[in-house]
C-alpha cells in the first residue's frame, strides 16, 4: 500500500513570508486606528502648519518652517514607535493577543521584527506627507540625506524599545494614560517646537532625552548643513541599547 500524496503539503510557511503577512497586517491595523491617525498624521501636519504660518514661538533666525519641520519629523518618530507602538502592544497583550501570537507557527522574534517592519513603513508614510507639507511652506532643507537616514533609524530604535518596555511592563490603561503623557510633555519640553535655550539652564538635561537628541540632530544636519552629529547619534544609541535590552528582559507577553 502506497503513501498518499497531498497538495499543498501541510506545514507552517517560511518565516520570511510570515514576517511579510504579519507586518502587512500590522501596517494596516496601524493606519486604521483613528487615535493613531491623530498621533501619527494630523497633530503633527497641523503643528507644522500653524506654527510655520502664525508667529507664536520665536524660533531665531530664518523661515521658522526651517526650524520646525525637523522637530516635526522627530515628532512624528516618536508618535509612531513611542506612542503609538505602546499602546496598540499594551492593548494585544491584555487581550490575549500576543499570548495567541506566541503560541502559532510565528516565532516571537519574527512577531518583533513585523512589529519594528510596521513602524517604518508607516514613517516613511509620515516622512512623506510632512515633507509635502514643508516644502509647501517654503522649507529648504540641506545638509547629506544618509546622516537624516541614520538619525531616523536610531531615533526610531530608541521610541521602538521605550515603548515596548512599557507595553510589556504596565497594564494597558497605565500604558495609555503614561505613552500620551509622556507624549505631552516631550512634545513640550523636547524642543520640537520651543527652542530649548528657552528652558534656561534645564536645558542642558533636556538635551538629553531622545526627542531632543532627534529634534537637535535633524536641525543640525537639514537646517544648517552640518555633518554628522555624532554627539546626538550617541545618545540616541544609548536609548536604543538601554530601552531594546530592558524591553527583551522584562517584557511580558502575558
Amino acid at each position: 500500500m502506497s503513501t498518499g500524496t497531498y497538495a499543498p503539503k501541510p506545514g507552517a510557511a517560511p518565516v520570511g513570508r510570515m514576517i511579510a503577512a504579519q507586518t502587512a497586517l500590522e501596517t494596516r491595523m496601524l493606519l486604521r486606528n483613528g487615535e493613531q491617525l491623530l498621533l501619527t498624521v494630523i497633530i503633527p501636519s497641523l503643528l507644522l502648519v500653524l506654527f510655520s504660518a502664525v508667529d507664536i514661538v520665536d524660533t531665531g533666525k530664518g523661515e521658522a518652517v526651517d526650524f520646525l519641520a525637523p522637530g516635526v519629523l522627530a515628532l512624528a518618530v516618536m508618535s509612531t514607535a513611542f506612542t503609538g507602538q505602546a499602546i496598540a502592544t499594551g492593548f494585544e497583550r491584555r487581550y490575549g493577543v500576543l499570548k495567541r501570537l506566541a503560541a502559532s507557527p510565528l516565532p516571537r522574534r519574527a512577531l518583533m521584527t513585523a512589529k519594528t517592519l510596521a513602524v517604518l513603513v508607516t514613517e516613511v508614510l509620515q516622512i512623506v506627507l510632512l515633507t509635502a507639507i514643508a516644502f509647501g511652506l517654503g522649507w529648504s532643507p540641506h545638509g547629506n540625506p544618509l546622516a537624516v537616514l541614520l538619525l531616523l533609524v536610531l531615533g526610531t530604535a530608541a521610541f521602538s524599545g521605550l515603548g515596548l518596555l512599557m507595553a510589556g511592563t504596565l497594564k494597558a490603561e497605565a500604558t495609555l494614560a503614561a505613552a500620551n503623557l509622556v507624549f505631552l510633555l516631550l512634545l513640550v519640553g523636547g524642543g520640537v517646537i520651543v527652542p530649548l535655550e528657552k528652558f534656561g539652564a534645564a536645558g542642558d538635561v533636556l538635551a538629553l532625552l531622545p526627542i531632543s537628541a532627534l529634534s537637535d540632530g535633524l536641525r543640525d544636519v537639514l537646517q544648517d548643513g552640518a555633518g554628522m552629529p555624532w554627539a546626538d547619534a550617541g545618545i540616541l544609541a544609548v536609548w536604543a541599547v538601554l530601552g531594546l535590552g530592558a524591553a527583551a528582559r522584562f517584557f511580558r507577553w502575558e
